[in-house]
């Protein structure tokens, strides 16, 4: 039995987050002792209710923080741990410097970003979600890198799940409409670009078309969002788009959808519910998942870069016409949906190739101090060289909110509709 530490960049709603909770768990499963270290943010819920044990961290601190290294560290020393698996980069450089320079204890980190911080550690064993970056990153680091794609509770996240009080408390209960869902963070990078082109496609189409949009999660690009959906359903002349807010339980939302917008983790969810799935990105990208488009995405991950963003609504718009007149179409693309989620990308193949990393990870801990100096050394001058750009960055106004995440597949694959 292994005792390991996960620790989450936050603990707000979102895709990476919640791989890490439902993973855990999942390793948890298998017979060894996890514990969520995070702040206590609305996930801490998730983690309770789950059975696991959760340890807060400060809220309000710097990222990387060395209070929470010197936390983890007092943790493997008090309490044994084997593992402690950070989840992006500021906790994976928290993780790492924990660990230094124990032999014992070891050090994991998984990014689920468009691009890897190039100052983590060399030899720190690193998971991602595509196979695209992972060809990339195992390219230029000493340590292994592995591809764990964003796994999903293909049990709890099912098409039988009940969407009654749901619908009520939204007052979506005429079910005459084709029901089109959208669940993300309203954030600026990666995601609002796609959410407002969906909104006014609704809107238009809404004039004609039995259709609705239901925009569920929140984040400082909401009152931009809300501001779209009133001139849509202006021009719908009926309430087209809806708004929810954040749900701490998405899965009503998913489970009521006739058709799912997503990319990366959401995407994934939508599988497992059994809904046809257009995968958004940016720059126009749009893309209905099908047997002959599969192969992109299982490459590349669930998201893409267009040829240019005028050029998203109608294709969108394109697509939407298509699925709304056809339901067995529908009903054809979500049963292979539940199909590739059940076989590819389960919670429970994800945990056990989680547990392998962790036993690999244990195995090479004990390298040299030198190697381990060097490598904290180099990372330590590349986080001060990163956060003196980004204050550069905010003193222009050119500086984004997600850094890593923010960057685009131009750095590895860029893909554009077909």
């Amino acid at each position: 039995m292994l005792n390991i530490v996960v620790y989450p960049h936050d603990m707000a709603m979102g895709g990476s987050q919640l791989n890490a909770i439902e993973l855990a768990a999942a390793v948890r499963d298998l017979g060894h002792n996890v514990t969520i270290a995070g702040d206590d943010g609305p996930l801490v819920q998730m983690v309770t209710d789950l059975g696991m044990r959760h340890v807060s961290i400060p809220s309000h601190r710097r990222r990387p923080s060395t209070v929470v290294a010197r936390q983890l560290r007092r943790m493997i020393r008090t309490e044994k741990i084997d593992i402690v698996h950070g989840y992006e980069w500021p906790p994976g450089l928290e993780a790492a410097a924990a660990v230094y320079p124990l032999g014992a204890s070891a050090a994991v980190c998984t990014v689920m970003s468009m691009a890897i911080a190039p100052f983590l550690p060399r030899d720190l064993p690193l998971v991602v979600g595509t196979e695209a970056l992972r060809e990339t990153t195992a390219a230029g680091r000493r340590g292994p890198v592995y591809l764990i794609e964003p796994p999903v509770d293909v049990t709890a996240n099912a098409p039988a799940h009940p969407v009654g009080d749901f619908r009520a408390s939204f007052d979506l209960t005429d079910t005459s409409y084709v029901d089109i869902v959208v669940i993300c963070r309203l954030v600026p990078e990666l995601k609002l670009e796609g959410v407002l082109t969906a909104i006014d496609v609704v809107g238009d189409l809404a004039r004609s078309l039995p259709l609705r949009l239901t925009v569920v999660g929140d984040g400082t690009a909401r009152d931009a969002v809300a501001e779209r959906a009133a001139k849509a359903n202006a021009r719908a002349g009926r309430r087209a788009v809806v708004l929810t807010g954040q749900l701490i339980d998405p899965r009503p939302a998913y489970a009521a959808a006739d058709i799912m917008l997503g990319m990366g983790g959401s995407a994934l969810r939508a599988l497992a519910f059994a809904k046809p799935l257009v995968v958004q990105g940016e720059q126009g990208f749009w893309e209905l998942l099908t047997p002959s488009s599969v192969d992109l995405f299982l490459r590349q991950g669930w998201y893409g870069v267009g040829s240019a963003s005028g050029a998203g609504a109608a294709r969108l718009a394109s697509i939407l016409q298509a699925l709304v007149a056809d339901p067995a179409r529908r009903a054809e693309l979500g049963a292979y949906g539940r199909k590739l989620a059940v076989e590819r990308f389960s919670l429970e193949r994800a945990a056990v190739m989680q547990e392998q990393i962790y036993q690999d990870a244990l195995s090479a801990a004990r390298r040299s101090l030198l190697s381990q100096t060097g490598d904290g050394v180099r990372s330590a001058v590349g986080v001060g060289t990163h956060k003196v750009r980004q204050r550069y960055r905010s003193f222009r106004g050119t500086r984004k909110t997600d850094d890593f995440n923010a960057v685009t597949l131009a750095s590895t694959v860029l893909s554009k509709p077909s």
